[in-house]
């Protein structure tokens, strides 16, 4: 009986003592609680605060790039309408051409195809179109130019009539309406940094050119207080430019938006 009491009695002990560990434990436990959810409370509002210092950030920036783009369609477009009217005022030159050729043409008529009244008002139209091609971009001046030089050559020595010559300048008139339709590429010689150099042009109506080297330089022709001159493209994003827009032309993709390095006063 005195040992069963014993072991017994140790039992009772041994359950009290686990008993009062694990109290102690959860006591401790239930102490670190509050602590903890203090800890995560801070770092959440820290959290939140960084973010909304992000996002506040992100909002000003698009702010900022949002301006950026306004100012920037702005200015297209203000380049869109200059090019436009200068496109336009090509065209109204080379009609209003026309339309004087065709009063020639009927005065030539009335008073005789070999009429020598009319030759110098015929010559003076020849001298009229040349200063239209001098006052458009340097495509292929030298090929033009000379056209209407042996138009005027030939009344002068009196190898064509004065309706000949009309008739020639019309035909030539009916090329520069098309030229000025038309977006294209072509080979031109240029004068380079004073070298004459065989590129690929690519031709914008009558109103923008941009070269290609054969080692891949790109430019643009400039009109320099009055005097064209080609110039070498130095900024990245201008020269990859004006290579999509000839890339474009050689797949025949001749309509679409494209950005390009302008210079509006080679468009005048």
């Amino acid at each position: 009986m005195s040992i069963r009491l014993i072991m017994s009695q140790k039992v009772k002990f041994n359950r009290s003592m686990h008993w009062v560990k694990w109290s102690l434990i959860l006591g401790c436990s239930s102490s670190y609680l509050p602590v903890m959810a203090q800890q995560d409370t801070d770092e959440i509002v820290n959290n939140l605060i960084q973010l909304r210092g992000q996002v506040e950030d992100l909002q000003a920036e698009m702010q900022i790039l949002k301006a950026e783009h306004t100012q920037s369609m702005s200015y297209l477009n203000i380049r869109k309408t200059e090019l436009e009217a200068n496109i336009d005022r090509k065209q109204l030159q080379i009609k209003q051409t026309q339309a004087e050729v065709v009063n020639l043409q009927e005065n030539i008529k009335s008073l005789g195809l070999d009429s020598e009244q009319m030759i110098p008002e015929v010559l003076q139209m020849a001298a009229q179109i040349k200063t239209v091609i001098d006052s458009g971009i340097p495509f292929k001046y030298k090929e033009r130019s000379s056209v209407i030089e042996d138009i005027m050559r030939d009344i002068e020595g009196r190898k064509v009539s004065a309706q000949g010559a009309i008739n020639r300048l019309w035909a030539f008139l009916e090329d520069e309406m098309r030229l000025t339709r038309e977006n294209a590429i072509y080979s031109q010689t240029i004068t380079l940094a004073g070298e004459q150099v065989l590129v690929d042009v690519a031709k914008l109506g009558t109103v923008l050119m941009y070269f290609k080297t054969r080692d891949d330089r790109y430019g643009q022709a400039v009109n320099n207080g009055g005097t064209w001159q080609y110039q070498l493209l130095t900024d990245e994003k201008a020269t990859q430019s004006v290579a999509t827009l000839f890339d474009s032309l050689k797949k025949q993709i001749r309509q679409g938006y494209f950005s390009l390095p302008l210079d509006l006063s080679s468009s005048q």
